[in-house]
C-alpha cells in the first residue's frame, strides 16, 4: 500500500479578503485567520499520521501554510518550482467585477476543453500543466512508488491550479471541477493507479462519483 497525493489550497491570504486577483510571485501573505487555518490543518494531519513528505509552492501564502504544517508534523517542507497559481497577466491585482468575470470565463473554458484559452497576458492551461505535472510525477516517483515507506505527499498550492491539474490527471468531469471550489486549506486527494494515472478519491468534502453537470454556485477559482 502506497500513499496518496493531497493537493492543499493555502490558508486565507490578504488578497483573498480583498478579493484581489493575486497570482504573481511571491504574492500576498496569510491573514491571522489563514495562519490559524494552517495550524489546524497541521494538527489534523499529524493526528492522521500518514504524511511522508510536505511540499510547497514558491508563493509566500503557500510557504507560510506549509511552515505551520511543518511544525505539527516535524517534517521539513520542500519548496518546488512550477507549483504556483495560474497567472492572470493583465488582470493581476485587480478586484473589479469585470476582471473577475473574465477570469472565471477563462477558467471555465479550460474545463470545457479549450486549454489554449488565457486571460490577457496570462497563462494557458497547457502552460500550467507543462510546469506543474512534471513536479507531481517526480513526487510520485520519489515518494509513492517502489520500496518507499507508505505515506501521503501533502502539496500546498493554489485553488485554480489544483483544480485544473487534478481534473486533467484524474479525468474529473469538467463542469464539476469548474463549479466546485476549494475553501482555504481544503484539498483534493489523488490516488496513484498501478501502471500510471491517478484516481480522484476526494474533492474538498465531495467523494466520487462526481456530478457531470455544471455547479451553478461557481466559486472564484483562484488563490
Amino acid at each position: 500500500m502506497t500513499g496518496n497525493l493531497i493537493l492543499v489550497r493555502h490558508g486565507q491570504s490578504e488578497a483573498n479578503v480583498e478579493r484581489r486577483l493575486d497570482t504573481r510571485l511571491p504574492g500576498a501573505r496569510l491573514t491571522p485567520e489563514g495562519l490559524s487555518q494552517a495550524e489546524q490543518l497541521g494538527i489534523d494531519l499529524a493526528a492522521a499520521a500518514r504524511t511522508a513528505a510536505l511540499v510547497s509552492s514558491q508563493a509566500l501564502r503557500a510557504r507560510q501554510t506549509a511552515q505551520r504544517i511543518q511544525i505539527a508534523l516535524g517534517i521539513t517542507v520542500e519548496v518546488r518550482e512550477g507549483l504556483h497559481e495560474a497567472q492572470v497577466g493583465q488582470l493581476e491585482d485587480r478586484s473589479d467585477e469585470e476582471s473577475h468575470k473574465l477570469w472565471i470565463k477563462t477558467f471555465h473554458l479550460w474545463h470545457n476543453g479549450d486549454l489554449d484559452a488565457r486571460a490577457p497576458g496570462g497563462e494557458s492551461a497547457h502552460e500550467i500543466l507543462e510546469r506543474y505535472v512534471p513536479v507531481v510525477e517526480s513526487l510520485r516517483e520519489q515518494y509513492l512508488s517502489g520500496p518507499t515507506e507508505p505515506g501521503d505527499v501533502v502539496l500546498v498550492s493554489h485553488g485554480a491550479a489544483i483544480r485544473l491539474v487534478a481534473a486533467q490527471l484524474a479525468e474529473v468531469p469538467g463542469p464539476f471541477a469548474a463549479g466546485t471550489g476549494l475553501a482555504n486549506t481544503q484539498s483534493v486527494e489523488l490516488a496513484p493507479l498501478p501502471g500510471g494515472g491517478w484516481e480522484c478519491v476526494r474533492w474538498g468534502t465531495v467523494v466520487p462519483p462526481f456530478d457531470k453537470r455544471a455547479n451553478t454556485e461557481a466559486h472564484i477559482p483562484m488563490g
